[in-house]
């Protein structure tokens, strides 16, 4: 019966410490931290993380969606990898008020420079994609 009951506990031990759930993701501390993280989360493919880090409203939804549609059918296998390799430059951050701020950055694989706007809802910093992709 011991050995049962170490067994079982030794197998939900390795479990927990296997299990990737999205929810212990870490919040971004600031603007650039939430900037950081949700262009290395789209940049590794990793769209169900980047969705944590946007402001969730119906047209950022639908933005996430067709960039994750883009990057897995207009990538092959080699620029994903080149994305997912690639390092972040934050060129500037342009702090509209105490709690929007635009953050100029570029990636190593492209170097082309883009941005985003960091928006603070309450103590949570997200990532607003209708700067960055304006809607006609």
């Amino acid at each position: 019966m011991k050995k049962l009951f170490s067994s079982l506990l030794l197998l939900s031990f390795l479990w927990s410490c296997g299990n990737n759930d999205d929810s212990t993701t870490a919040k971004p501390e600031d603007d650039v931290d939430a900037a950081r993280m949700f262009i290395r989360a789209a940049l590794d493919g990793n769209y169900k993380q980047a969705r944590n880090l946007i402001l969730t409203d119906t047209s950022n939804v639908e933005i996430l969606d067709n960039l994750e549609r883009a990057y897995l059918h207009n990538n092959d296998a080699m620029e994903q990898r080149g994305y997912r390799e690639s390092t972040i430059r934050i060129h500037d951050t342009k702090k509209l008020n105490d709690s929007v701020s635009v953050i100029v950055y570029s990636n190593s694989f492209k170097n082309k420079k883009d941005s985003v706007k960091a928006v603070r809802q309450g103590s949570n910093w997200l990532i607003d994609l209708k700067y960055s992709f304006p809607q006609t």
